[in-house]
């Protein structure tokens, strides 16, 4: 029987279980961060499209997938962010390649500033909401909406509304299957993070390779806020996702696979 091309474990980091996906292959590590209601299984396509040139792993951040979650957890940006510390020491990682993702580059961007392991960072479409700024654009209740039907088993439904962008029928599937895991409260605390966390300091302080990625379609990143990031880290690589949604990695997916190619240092071999 042929081995399978990746595989999920646990790991004791941080004080807490840590979840997360492997994708074994050649090259540098990354790791990837998801969002607010992402676990780790609905990246596994973009796992298994790096797995040709880089060694992945995925991570169910604190409160999503099969990572700890319960009333005893701090679920806020800075516990998330010395779990993703800790994940990668407990992997043995030399400066991976992080990839966040909405959230998820926050989390990554506030370990950054601290100087905390990464190589370099990509962070894909992160709220720019913060004090004085303008809120995370879509809405926390719509976000819990989508999550109580899928833990009320009422998922499937849900997703093919007209409230919803519409996935691709796989991935539709898993995200119906693996949203009843992620815990309610830690999507609260993330959007008072959002709203109460200073992502533009934590940007302005990070010493490694960053690039952004606004998605052109999202609304999330608007034209001042980029200038503003830009103003505070005159470092940061902007590439823009042309006409791309905020969950680019699900409903523009070969926009999404050709700027990794851009991105990353793929060898001619494997694009």
């Amino acid at each position: 029987m042929a081995a399978p091309s990746f595989y999920g474990a646990h790991v004791r980091a941080n004080g807490i279980r840590q979840h997360y996906l492997r994708f074994p292959g050649p090259g540098r590590d990354i790791v990837i961060v998801p969002g607010i209601v992402s676990p780790a299984a609905l990246w596994q396509h973009v796992g298994e499209f790096l797995q040709a040139g880089f060694d992945v792993r995925i991570l169910d951040v604190r409160g999503r997938g099969l990572s700890e979650q319960g009333s005893h957890l701090d679920y806020r940006v800075d516990a998330c962010a010395a779990d993703l510390e800790a994940f990668i020491a407990s992997q043995a990682l030399r400066a991976p390649i992080v990839i966040g993702h909405s959230m998820g580059a926050r989390i990554a961007a506030r370990l950054a500033a601290r100087g905390g392991g990464i190589g370099e960072l990509i962070m894909l479409d992160p709220p720019c909401s913060g004090p004085g700024k303008r809120p995370y654009p879509v809405p926390m209740d719509r976000t819990i909406k989508m999550l109580e039907a899928c833990r009320r088993g009422e998922g499937d439904a849900y997703l093919r509304g007209a409230n919803v962008a519409p996935w691709p029928e796989p991935l539709l599937r898993q995200r119906a299957e693996w949203l009843a895991t992620c815990d309610p409260r830690a999507v609260h605390e993330a959007y008072l993070d959002f709203q109460e966390q200073d992502f533009h300091a934590d940007v302005a302080g990070i010493a490694c390779p960053v690039t952004l990625v606004p998605a052109q379609a999202s609304g999330v990143i608007l034209a001042d806020e980029l200038a503003a990031l830009q103003a505070g880290q005159p470092a940061l690589k902007v590439v823009v996702a042309e006409g791309a949604a905020h969950q680019m990695q699900a409903e523009n997916i070969d926009t999404f696979f050709t700027l990794l190619r851009t991105m990353l240092p793929f060898k001619e071999t494997e694009i």
